[in-house]
C-alpha cells in the first residue's frame, strides 16, 4: 500500500518529501492522482481505439493501436498532472478561478476527445444499423440519379420505341382480326366485312395482299425495335446503370465492418434523431450523458484542487517556493557582484599596463634625445 500510495502522490503532482510531513493531506493527493492515473487510462483506451479503427484490416492495426493508446494516455497524464500541481492555492478564490479557467476548458476538451471513442464502442450495434439504413438509402439515390440522367439524355430514343412497340402491338391485333376475316371469307361466312361467297374468290385475295402488308411492316417493325433495344442496352452499359444494383444484406455487413472513423462518427451523431429528422430525447440523453461523465471526470482533478480548503502542505509549498525565490536572487547578486569585482581588477590591471607602457616610452624618448 505504501508504493501504491507513493504512486499516487506522484501522480497527483505533489512534492512527496514536503507531502510526508502532513499526514492529514495523504488522503487527499492519493484521491487526486488515483483520478489522474484512471483518467489518463481510459484516454489511453480511448485513443488505442480510435487508432485501431484508423487502420482497421492491417496487420499492424493492434501494434498501432497498442502504441498510440500509450503515447496518448501518457500525454493526457503529463498535463493533468501538471494541471492540478500548477494552481497556487495562496491566491484568493476568484483568483484560483481565474488561474484555473483556461485549464478547465482544456479539460473539457480532453474530455470530448477521450469520450467519443468510447461512445462509438458503447453504441456499436446502433451505428451498424444506422450505417446499413445510410447505404441503402444512398445507392438508391445513386441509382435513381443515373436513371434520370439516362432518360433525360435518350427521351428521343426511349420514345421512338415506345411508338415502335405500341405499333408492334396494334399490327398483332389488326393481323390476328385479318386472318380470321379471311377465313370467313373463304368459307363464306357472311358478315359486314364479308361477301359471303365460298372460295377463294376475290374479295379473298384483297384480304390475304392486305394480311401480307400488314405482316411486312410487323416484321420492319420487330427488326427497328430489336435494333433500338439493343443500342439502349448499349447506352445503358456505357452509362454504368447496369453496373448498379441494390446492395444485399451481406454486402451491407460487410460496408458497416470497414466503415471508417468519419462515418461511425457521423452515424453516433444521427442516433439522436429519427428518420424525420425530430430529435429523440432518450437516445439523445443517453449519447449525451456518456460525454459529459468523461468531461466531468476529466475537470474533476481540478474541482478538487479548488474546493479543497489551503492546507499545511499548501502553506509549506508556498514557503519552500519564496525561499527558492529569495536564495535564487541572493544568487544572482552574488553571481553580479563577482563579475563587478572581475571588471573593476581587470580594469585596474590595463591602467597599470597603459601607465607601464606610457613610462617606457617617456624613457626611451629621454635616452635617444640625449644621445642625439
Amino acid at each position: 500500500m505504501k508504493k501504491v500510495t507513493r504512486f499516487f502522490w506522484f501522480c497527483s503532482g505533489a512534492h512527496i518529501d514536503t507531502l510526508k510531513k502532513y499526514p492529514i493531506e495523504h488522503n487527499k493527493y492519493v484521491g487526486i492522482g488515483a483520478t489522474i492515473f484512471f483518467t489518463a487510462l481510459f484516454a489511453a483506451l480511448s485513443g488505442g481505439y480510435a487508432m485501431y479503427f484508423v487502420f482497421s484490416g492491417s496487420a499492424f492495426a493492434v501494434g498501432f493501436a497498442i502504441l498510440f493508446g500509450l503515447l496518448w494516455g501518457t500525454a493526457i497524464f503529463n498535463m493533468d498532472r501538471y494541471i492540478v500541481s500548477s494552481i497556487n492555492k495562496e491566491g484568493t478564490t476568484s483568483q484560483q478561478i481565474l488561474q484555473a479557467s483556461p485549464r478547465i476548458l482544456l479539460a473539457i476538451m480532453i474530455g470530448i476527445v477521450i469520450s467519443r471513442p468510447l461512445e462509438l464502442k458503447i453504441f456499436d450495434k446502433e451505428i451498424r444499423q444506422k450505417l446499413r439504413t445510410s447505404y441503402s438509402k444512398a445507392q438508391n439515390r445513386k441509382i435513381d440519379t443515373l436513371k434520370l440522367t439516362y432518360e433525360q439524355k435518350y427521351s428521343m430514343e426511349m420514345t421512338k420505341n415506345q411508338d415502335l412497340k405500341k405499333e408492334k402491338d396494334s399490327l398483332e391485333r389488326d393481323i390476328n382480326r385479318s386472318r380470321y376475316q379471311l377465313n370467313q371469307e373463304v368459307f363464306g361466312d357472311k358478315t359486314n366485312q364479308t361477301s359471303g361467297i365460298t372460295g377463294y374468290g376475290t374479295y379473298a385475295k384483297q384480304k390475304e395482299a392486305v394480311l401480307v402488308e400488314k405482316q411486312n411492316r410487323l416484321k420492319t417493325v420487330t427488326d427497328d425495335i430489336g435494333k433500338m433495344d439493343e443500342y439502349l442496352a448499349t447506352r445503358k452499359q456505357a452509362e454504368g446503370l447496369n453496373d448498379l444494383k441494390l446492395f444485399t444484406p451481406k454486402q451491407l455487413d460487410s460496408l458497416t465492418a470497414i466503415a471508417g472513423f468519419a462515418d461511425r462518427n457521423w452515424a453516433l451523431g444521427q442516433l439522436g434523431y429519427n428518420d424525420k429528422g425530430e430529435r429523440e430525447l432518450d437516445t439523445y440523453l443517453a449519447i449525451s450523458f456518456i460525454g459529459y461523465l468523461f468531461i466531468l471526470f476529466e475537470c474533476l482533478p481540478v474541482f478538487v484542487k479548488l474546493m479543497s480548503p489551503k492546507g499545511p502542505y499548501d502553506v509549506a509549498m508556498a514557503k519552500t517556493m519564496e525561499a527558492n525565490i529569495y536564495y535564487a536572487d541572493k544568487d544572482k547578486e552574488r553571481d553580479m557582484s563577482v563579475t563587478d569585482h572581475t571588471y573593476d581588477h581587470t580594469l585596474d590591471e590595463d591602467i597599470a599596463r597603459r601607465k607601464r607602457i606610457i613610462t617606457a616610452q617617456s624613457d626611451y624618448d629621454f635616452e635617444r634625445h640625449r644621445f642625439d
